[in-house]
């Protein structure tokens, strides 16, 4: 396949070193695509799509297209895209966050994750970019806390899947859409990944965890799904 790329775009892909991203280049290269399976089962990677999403930070243009697995059922498979698409400084490579701008982040916003409110100790919280990396890139400078957040891990996992599924992030990349969206601000935002959903996600912690199990053990009694129970209480406080 190498031979039919642009010299400019192979001097790109053969220029990445980073063992996760360079595993999907070299793949590619040499098949012509690569399979969530292939990503599972060959190189051992829990989350395929973050593999491939390496790539894609670093500004190059993948597609992503419907393959048969072993077990004949449609998995995602992911080639180049168009070499013209292919992004240049901003997108040269994630910037290494020094360890005192989380401290920052700390600072303006509290030790706690922006999605979910729940607060974690340091350690278990990540930078964010508040609009993604593969759609804006990073600023040239120095970093501007406002353009960042901190999200507890599984927080960033859900944002990170319904962004790779966002029509936005994976075709049109408009930063100022990405800005109207739930995952850049949950605290003012006009739609999720473009959809016209809302959405409240809460952490019971601590002495709190009492409350959760008694709402999740009258939800038991009325044969009804927590979130649609918790759904059903503001409902009534809202007549």
């Amino acid at each position: 396949m190498a031979e039919k790329l642009p010299k400019e775009f192979l001097k790109k892909l053969r220029a990445v070193t980073g063992k996760r991203p360079k595993t999907v280049i070299d793949h590619i290269l040499e098949h012509g695509f690569i399979t969530t399976e292939e990503l599972r089962d060959i190189y051992g990677y829990g989350h395929p799509p973050r593999a491939v999403k390496d790539v894609t930070d670093l500004g190059i243009p993948i597609e992503r297209f419907k393959a048969k697995g072993k077990d004949g059922r449609t998995i995602a498979a992911y080639r180049f895209g168009d070499p013209s698409n292919v992004r240049g400084l901003g997108h040269a490579g994630r910037v290494i966050f020094p360890k005192k701008f989380k401290s920052v982040l700390i600072e303006k916003y509290g030790s706690k994750c922006a999605i979910c409110s729940g607060e974690f100790a340091a350690s278990f919280l990540q930078i964010d970019h508040r609009i993604p990396y593969e759609v804006a890139g990073q600023a040239e400078g120095e970093l501007n806390p406002d353009d960042y957040m901190l999200v507890c891990r599984s927080c960033n996992c859900a944002k990170s899947w319904s962004c790779e599924h966002c029509p936005n992030g994976m075709i049109d990349k408009k930063p100022e859409v990405c800005q109207t969206c739930y995952w850049a601000h949950p605290e003012n935002y006009q739609h999720i990944a473009t959809q016209q959903v809302r959405r409240i996600d809460l952490v019971w912690k601590d002495q709190e965890v009492k409350e959760h199990d008694q709402l999740s053990e009258f939800a038991k009694s009325m044969k009804a799904e927590l979130p649609e129970y918790v759904k059903a209480i503001l409902r009534r406080h809202l007549k």
